[in-house]
């Protein structure tokens, strides 16, 4: 057993920063409201550190809280989707060896989601952060669609070009919507009966791997994701794929 707490100041201290938001107009009364709702959660030696009016009737607030509370982290279930990634040149020397061609990833931002920084940063040959996207390794045929595509368009396309995988972007997370609009379409998959053609990749600030495996993804991939740590799975799997047909 490995009981973790949360560190502040001092290591087991079980320190946690809080930030929220409450229906009130900024003041002392307000402060003291928040602290209590802190209290109420369970925390001990509540402060509020921080409180900002948004409007005449909200007011922001962070605040510092204790707790007993632990975490065994032996127990915690969780594999991350790729443990060590390829380089863009192993990655192209994998596929060279064998596939023997180039492979086909085509992605987009889905449903009413307008934001491309993520499908951008994964796909288009400048990459982010230094670490070049899909779009500049040579053996591999990257299509970006950009964002707000419906999931219909997506599939359709993917079946069009006959893609190896497909990559979906979630950024708008607001009241779950990212979950509604992935299930969705992993339904439709199924319901054309796709599912299996294709390596389905998601990612966005609140994806992991456990969440992409729970709605029907083989992959999710959160915040401090690559190109090489994206392609480092697919051409994994989709080796795993083919040593299984053998």
């Amino acid at each position: 057993m490995k009981p973790i707490k949360a560190y502040g100041d001092t290591l087991g201290d079980g320190a946690i920063q809080l930030s929220f938001t409450l229906p009130v107009s900024f003041g002392g009364k307000a402060k003291e409201a928040a602290k209590i709702y802190v209290q109420k959660m369970g925390f001990k030696s509540a402060d509020i550190v921080h409180a900002e009016p948004l409007s005449e009737e909200f007011t922001f607030f962070v605040a510092y809280g204790k707790t007993d509370n632990y975490v065994d982290y032996d127990s915690v279930e969780y594999s991350e989707a790729v443990d060590k990634a390829m380089s863009m040149d192993e990655v192209n020397a994998f596929i060279k060896q064998n596939f023997k061609r180039k492979i086909v990833i085509v992605g987009a931002c889905t449903g009413f989601d307008a934001h491309t920084v993520g499908i951008d940063a994964i796909m288009n040959m400048k990459g982010y952060n230094h670490h070049f996207g899909l779009e500049r390794y040579p053996m591999i045929e990257a299509l970006n669609m950009g964002s707000q595509v419906p999931n219909e368009k997506l599939i359709e396309q993917a079946v069009k070009i006959n893609a190896d995988a497909i990559l979906v972007s979630q950024i708008v997370t607001q009241k779950d919507t990212h979950i509604k609009n992935l299930t969705n379409f992993i339904e439709l998959l199924e319901a054309e009966k796709l599912r299996k053609r294709f390596i389905l990749v998601v990612g966005g600030p609140r994806i992991n791997n456990k969440l992409a495996a729970e709605i029907g993804f083989d992959a999710g991939f959160g915040s401090g994701t690559y190109a090489e740590d994206v392609a480092t799975f697919i051409v994994k799997k989709m080796y795993e794929r083919l040593s299984e047909k053998k």
